[in-house]
């Protein structure tokens, strides 16, 4: 493996400019990304450049700010030889007047092909890297800050599972009062989708969108009453990815996120649909929604070829306090799944 280069992201941001963070070496992680200037923008996080076999590049954090920055998005696992192939995750947004976005996840990297029959007698077995995960959202901290979106997750190699949605971050708290009425919390970010399954890998699992943020409480003034502003809408959660199209073994679709108090929960991803040496593919099943928020709809399971069953449609959210609960996927033929509870 080549020696990892440095990263060279440390620059600072000039007013209102925002510079990017360098690329991460060979195999190495990405340089973070230079703080932004006065009231200027974080600067981007590096991407990490592939990984060498069976390692990871981890994208660099977005810098911090005026506004946050991107998290740099994680490099692509390079393929294995015998061995898993590398993983990527995305940076993490940066935290700063606005909440930077979660880097997306790198793609695992595919699995060589198994080899000659080994000294002890057996074949080397070959695994695909799975996708990397998203980063988280940044949350929204103080004045009047929505969290940040979670990054998506990464698609899987052939045999790799998809990486799981990044969190939403969680909205500011309303601060202040005005005339007697306090400051109105502010959103929650949304949950990253799940990354899509290889060929014969699972989706991932959508982000969980974040809570929001609650009101401030209102005062008394002479002459008026008491009064608070409502908290801040949770954001939804991250739809799950979809699983992998089945070979001898089929991937089923990831499961919703959960929404954060107020937000909807994700749908669960679909199965795909196999060949003959398949038996069931599942649909995922929807993420149950937060305090009000609708529960997310069951994943489609999809027919399977003849003499096997049909994939059963994934069950549905169960709906927060107050909210509707998710309808269940179905199957194309039957199989259907569950209501939400």
């Amino acid at each position: 493996m080549e020696q990892p280069g440095a990263g060279n992201g440390n620059r600072p941001g000039g007013q209102h400019a925002t510079k990017a963070g360098g690329a991460g070496g060979h195999g190495s992680n990405g340089g973070a990304g230079g703080a932004g200037g006065n009231g200027g923008a974080g600067g981007i996080g590096g991407s990490a450049t592939n990984g060498a076999a069976g390692t990871q590049g981890a994208g660099g954090a977005g810098g911090n700010g005026g506004a946050g920055g991107i998290g740099g998005n994680g490099g692509d696992g390079a393929a294995g030889t015998y061995t898993n192939g590398g993983t990527g995750t995305g940076g993490k947004g940066g935290n700063g007047g606005d909440p930077g976005q979660g880097g997306a996840g790198g793609q695992g990297g595919a699995g060589s092909t198994p080899g000659a029959t080994g000294a002890d007698g057996t074949s080397p077995t070959t695994n695909a890297g799975h996708g990397g995960n998203g980063g988280a959202g940044a949350d929204g901290g103080s004045f009047f800050r929505a969290g940040g979106t979670g990054g998506a997750g990464g698609t899987g190699g052939q045999y790799g599972n998809g990486g799981n949605g990044g969190d939403g971050g969680a909205g500011a708290n309303g601060n202040g009062v005005v005339d007697g009425v306090g400051a109105a919390g502010m959103a929650g970010g949304r949950g990253g989708a799940g990354g899509d399954g290889g060929t014969y890998g699972n989706g991932g699992t959508g982000g969980n969108g974040g809570n929001g943020g609650t009101g401030a409480p209102g005062s008394a003034p002479t002459g008026f009453g008491t009064s608070g502003r409502l908290g801040g809408v949770g954001g939804d959660g991250g739809a799950g990815g979809v699983g992998g199209a089945g070979g001898t073994e089929a991937g089923v679709g990831g499961a919703g996120g959960a929404g954060g108090t107020g937000g909807d929960g994700g749908s669960g991803g679909d199965g795909r649909e196999g060949n003959a040496f398949v038996g069931v593919i599942n649909g995922g099943n929807g993420g149950s929604g937060g305090t009000g928020g609708a529960g997310g709809a069951g994943g489609t399971g999809l027919a399977q070829a003849a003499g096997y069953s049909d994939g059963a449609g994934g069950d549905g959210g169960a709906g927060g306090t107050g909210g509707a609960a998710g309808n269940g996927g179905h199957s194309i033929h039957d199989g259907f799944g569950r209501h939400g509870r």
